[in-house]
């Protein structure tokens, strides 16, 4: 109580000293570097238009660069005289990052162009804006693009800040931001995604047309790369000419002339139509493209010619389909790239190899989460023509050259397909959060919206909502909604729902053909919480191999771990207290390479006292350990009840925030990992019926999902396992999605699985 109390009047007196400080420091003199002119207090902008911020420069990572501000059309500096870590604060604010580590001077990221809007700006740290801090008013400067100053900020979303869609490429300054198709036919119309039409830019408070003399299809490249599709198709103009000609057309671009390599069409050379010009467009019409869609968007596209999908490159971590972290494979096994110099061409090669559009952002430092294999690729280097990243020069990876923490990432454009709009959520306190309502048509044509019934309802239902949202990650499924408000409650309309958790949409997921709920009141309707980030727990499969043995326990030992369930069921049959139980032992080191800290779903209040071992659980069933045969039949399990989460240790820079002891937090930090060392009691698989043998050892982390995680696909870590009778061997052990599906293959098919027998 006293620590929320100092808290309170700690808030208290800032906010005075913040209203009152300014006041006084705003009449002091301003400092030696500026006495040229007096600063004023502030250069508000209108309040109508947010300033915009951006980050550029090269070589640089996504949370550091020069700083840039968009100012009556055009972009510009800040002069490093006077800069301050307090700027640099508001600065990352603005960028949605939670603070600064630094700031640099001397234009470090490379000089910039155009005008330097500040100079001599002073904040005190707490400020809204950059504009609200003093200055030397906007666009009065005695600075050369030498000092243009720039920040480093820490790498930490603010939660729910939209990222920035400002392109980071060289583009004329012409506000070409938008672009679509207008499909010519009806029935295109109503088909997504829309892959031929008109091409057309946004213009006033309308759209406008591009004149096609001398429209290559480098431009539709371009066009369709931005507008998520890989690749381009020839049009038949003839068809479109009889139509575009009894139309009244307003071009706003009369010439284009693109590379093919750019990720955006504000990117190539443009020439834009004079206002008073006769011919706009003479001895042409305006352009039309086709595009060839990937095969995640084919269903309603009628294109029979398939886009083929790299087998040895994907994306993993990702919230939206479309982004994640960079793996590649190579010698069956998967691995990462590092990012230094990593760019939006190199990006853009990896969207388009696995069927998307160009690159909206090339992300550093491990923005998707780490991964935990091998380090592939260094330094990548595309020209943005390359049909796979490898093609594109590149160097290897020394021991020391990279870390996990610097994996690169990648968000694709992707085709616009209108899933949002068929979705919703009601009650909750934030847009992140709240009872799904779904959009549904009868037969009559007539729209309403409805409840999903929440039985069945589960984290993988709940991570299709988020996506299809554009929320990130599902941080919480719940069954009942009761709590929040019920205001307008519409009536059920989907039950039954089963989903894999890799789909695009709820209509995508097996649901019952007519609705069935026991429970049909609003309060038990299913509900969501959504989240930028997410945990992702891996095993570390390599210390699984190099701790395991066998270890005979006498059953006087055993008595804690019987009553929790940690011997197999002939164990109860035993002759207690003589005799002994054969355990199969090993030490488990849980990582968490995500972007959320882990935590038990449960609060402390309903955690359960174990008196025998003197611990509470925090959750059922943490982990799963499995002994399979060659016909995928368990011969023995144990399980890992969570009674102690928290961080054994963790990586260079990173605090441990969860202990056990004295009915501490549990969880595990991000960067941080938990260790089951294999004398814990429980931290077995009871082996005493086995027969001597090979089998299949798998561990699964979080085997009901309970607990949100950007990737379940890790959890599950497998080692072939040979028995004599007397010692064991493991082998192989790897991750569940470290291998190639040949890989894969090989190890199911280990020797002598098939007969059972010692090979």
């Amino acid at each position: 109580m006293e620590k929320s109390k100092r808290v309170h009047y700690g808030f208290a007196f800032s906010l005075l000293f913040g209203l009152w400080l300014p006041c006084c420091l705003t009449q002091t003199t301003p400092s030696s570097s500026a006495t040229t002119a007096v600063l004023p207090s502030a250069s508000p902008q209108p309040q109508s238009q947010r300033l915009k911020v951006r980050l550029a420069g090269y070589p640089r990572k996504h949370n550091e660069g020069r700083i840039e501000l968009f100012y009556k059309g055009e972009w510009g500096t800040i002069c490093d005289d006077d800069f301050s870590i307090s700027n640099a604060n508001v600065l990352c604010r603005q960028l949605g990052f939670v603070s600064a580590t630094g700031w640099t001077h001397s234009a470090k990221y490379g000089k910039g162009q155009g005008k330097i809007w500040l100079d001599n700006v002073q904040c005190y740290g707490g400020e809204k804006s950059i504009e609200a801090c003093k200055s030397r008013g906007w666009g009065n400067s005695d600075c050369t693009h030498d000092e243009d100053a720039g920040v480093v900020c820490k790498d930490e979303r603010i939660p729910g800040f939209l990222d920035s869609n400002i392109i980071d490429a060289q583009m004329m300054e012409n506000k070409v931001e938008e672009v679509r198709l207008r499909p010519v036919a009806a029935v295109s119309r109503k088909k997504l995604p829309i892959t031929e039409g008109v091409v057309e830019v946004k213009y006033k408070d309308g759209w406008a047309q591009v004149c096609d003399v001398g429209w290559t299809i480098k431009n539709t490249r371009v066009v369709c790369g931005m507008l998520g599709f890989p690749n381009e198709r020839k049009v038949n103009k003839n068809f479109y000419k009889l139509y575009l000609e009894r139309q009244k057309n307003h071009f706003h671009i009369h010439s284009v002339a693109c590379t093919g390599t750019e990720i955006h069409l504000a990117a190539c050379p443009l020439e834009f139509t004079k206002p008073n010009a006769t011919f706009t467009c003479e001895g042409g019409m305006p352009a039309v493209v086709s595009c060839m869609p990937g095969p995640q968007f084919m269903h309603n596209s009628g294109i029979k010619k398939k886009h083929k999908i790299s087998s040895t490159v994907r994306l993993k971590g990702g919230a939206k389909v479309g982004e994640g972290r960079v793996e590649v494979l190579k010698d069956n096994e998967w691995g990462t790239v590092c990012d230094d110099r990593w760019n939006l061409q190199s990006a853009s090669v990896v969207c388009r190899e696995l069927g998307f559009g160009t690159a909206t952002e090339a992300l550093t430092g491990a923005r998707m989460g780490q991964g935990m294999g091998p380090i592939y690729m260094n330094e990548v280097k595309c020209l943005g023509q390359e049909k796979s990243i490898w093609n594109c020069p590149f160097k290897n990876i020394t021991s020391e050259a990279c870390k996990h923490t610097e994996d690169a990432a990648v968000r694709c454009n992707v085709p616009y397909m209108g899933y949002e709009t068929t979705i919703r959520l009601t009650g909750g306190r934030t847009r992140y959060e709240g009872r799904v309502e779904v959009l549904s048509e009868d037969a009559n044509g007539t729209q309403s919206w409805g409840l999903v019934c929440g039985e069945t309802w589960s984290t993988r239902e709940a991570t299709v909502v988020c996506r299809q949202l554009g929320l990130g990650y599902c941080n919480q499924a719940l069954q009942e909604t009761w709590y929040w408000d019920n205001n307008n409650v519409t009536e059920m309309l989907m039950s039954g729902l089963k989903c894999t958790g890799r789909e695009a949409s709820l209509s995508q997921c097996q649901r019952h053909k007519s609705v069935s709920c026991q429970k049909a009141a609003a309060k038990f309707s299913a509900g969501v919480i959504c989240s930028e980030t997410a945990s992702d727990l891996v095993l570390n499969a390599s210390l699984v191999e190099q701790t395991v043995y066998i270890e005979d326990r006498p059953l006087h030992m055993l008595y804690c771990a019987a009553e929790e369930d940690c011997l197999s069921s002939t164990a109860s049959k035993a002759n207690w207290p003589y005799g002994h139980r054969r355990l199969l032992r090993f030490s488990s080191q849980i990582h968490n390479i995500g972007r959320a800290d882990f935590k038990p779903k449960a609060g402390r209040h309903s955690w359960v006292w174990h008196a025998c071992h003197g611990h509470y659980h925090s959750m059922n069933i943490f982990t799963h350990y499995d002994l399979i045969n060659a016909n995928g039949t368990k011969v023995a399990e144990g399980h890992k009840a969570s009674f102690c989460l928290e961080d054994t240790d963790c990586h260079e820079g990173i605090s441990k925030r969860y202990e056990c002891a004295n009915f501490g937090d549990q969880g595990i930090t991000v960067g941080c990992w938990d260790l089951y060392r294999h004398d814990i009691d429980c931290q077995w698989i009871d082996i005493t019926d086995v027969k001597p043998g090979n089998y299949i050892m798998q561990v699964v982390i979080n085997p009901n999902n309970e607990v949100a995680e950007s990737d379940f696909t890790n959890n599950a870590m497998k080692c072939n396992c040979k028995y004599d009778g007397h010692r064991v061997w493991f082998h192989n052990c790897h991750i569940g999605d470290a291998l190639s599906e040949e890989a894969e293959r090989r190890f199911e098919k280990y020797p002598g699985q098939l007969n059972n027998k010692i090979s």
